[in-house]
């Protein structure tokens, strides 16, 4: 079934500015438009690593820890991608498969934006803006979003949200092909396209021992496990310090529905990606560290290609 499964550990990117124009972009005011909105957001990250840098290279020379090498090579690997390399990625997997803990990483390492749609939603109503206003109409009528609410307020986020200039990872959307179809339209107006669909593949009886155990950081989505994954200290956020909460609905038969909801969802949404060639599948019931090798193996040999498709 899987186009592309991976459990090998790749070696670490490594991101050059060469100043080619985004896929699918044209030549002209659209290229030079593109182009620069891309450096002034590099030059913003070059700035904070700096910073970043300055204060990590003092650390390293008065703790005797990292070295100031180790603290460079982070900086070449997280300061950004050219914009043909560009990572849009969907993230697909049913409740508890490690989405929570995966997307962080990709979002930190790759300088791109993560876009929880569910999330989305809920800070588009609490803040009160047109689309919020919109979708809360709907809501407190029992009914559910539209397809077009949801593409704007992802279009909104990728027009706006300057974590989005180097990419994006969508987490939670599409759900169905209509949707699918509709995000590549909208993507399409941008001169995008989505380069990666990963799915993370695990057995339902898998989850329902680890979702029975998940701790969940409420305001980043950060996740944890109490047995497989915990935090540093108890019931406490390791980034933040803050408490850590257990979803009232992460039981045993709250989970088999919503399984059953993912399933028949998502089959058709990943076959949709499959004939697009860009749906790869990762087995998620192996430990963090080694689905987080295999997802960075997938980045590393599409940008390979993309080089080869270039030269």
């Amino acid at each position: 079934m899987a186009t592309s499964t991976t459990d090998k550990t790749p070696a670490a990117p490594d991101p050059k500015i060469t100043g080619r124009p985004n896929k699918g972009s044209s030549g002209g005011s659209g290229r030079d438009s593109t182009e620069l909105a891309y450096l002034k957001s590099l030059v913003s990250r070059l700035n904070e690593k700096i910073q970043s840098l300055e204060s990590s290279a003092g650390d390293a020379v008065s703790s005797g820890g990292a070295t100031i090498s180790g603290v460079l090579e982070s900086a070449k690997q997280t300061v950004g991608l050219t914009p043909s390399e560009q990572i849009r990625l969907i993230l697909m997997g049913p409740p508890g498969a490690g989405k929570g803990t995966q997307a962080p990483k990709i979002k930190d390492k790759y300088c791109v934006c993560h876009l929880a749609t569910g999330d989305m939603l809920r800070e588009q109503v609490k803040q009160g803006t047109p689309l919020g206003k919109e979708a809360k109409k709907i809501m407190d009528q029992g009914g559910l979003v539209s397809d077009e609410i949801m593409i704007n307020m992802i279009k909104d986020q990728l027009d706006n949200n300057e974590e989005c200039a180097n990419g994006f990872i969508l987490d939670g959307f599409p759900r169905t092909t209509p949707q699918a179809e509709k995000l590549d339209g909208m993507l399409e107006q941008k001169g995008q396209k989505i380069e990666q669909a990963i799915q993370l593949l695990i057995n339902d009886n898998i989850l329902v021992s680890r979702i029975t155990g998940r701790l969940i950081h409420p305001a980043s989505g950060r996740s944890y496990h109490k047995e497989f994954n915990p935090p540093k200290k108890s019931m406490t956020d390791d980034v933040t310090g803050e408490p850590l909460i257990q979803r009232s609905d992460d039981n045993a038969e709250t989970l088999r529905n919503r399984l059953s909801t993912y399933h028949k969802q998502t089959g058709p949404v990943a076959e949709y990606y499959k004939k697009k060639g860009v749906w790869h599948g990762v087995d998620a019931a192996q430990k963090p560290e080694t689905v987080w090798k295999s997802i960075e193996k997938i980045f590393k040999e599409a940008a390979e290609q993309d080089k080869k498709r270039s030269s």
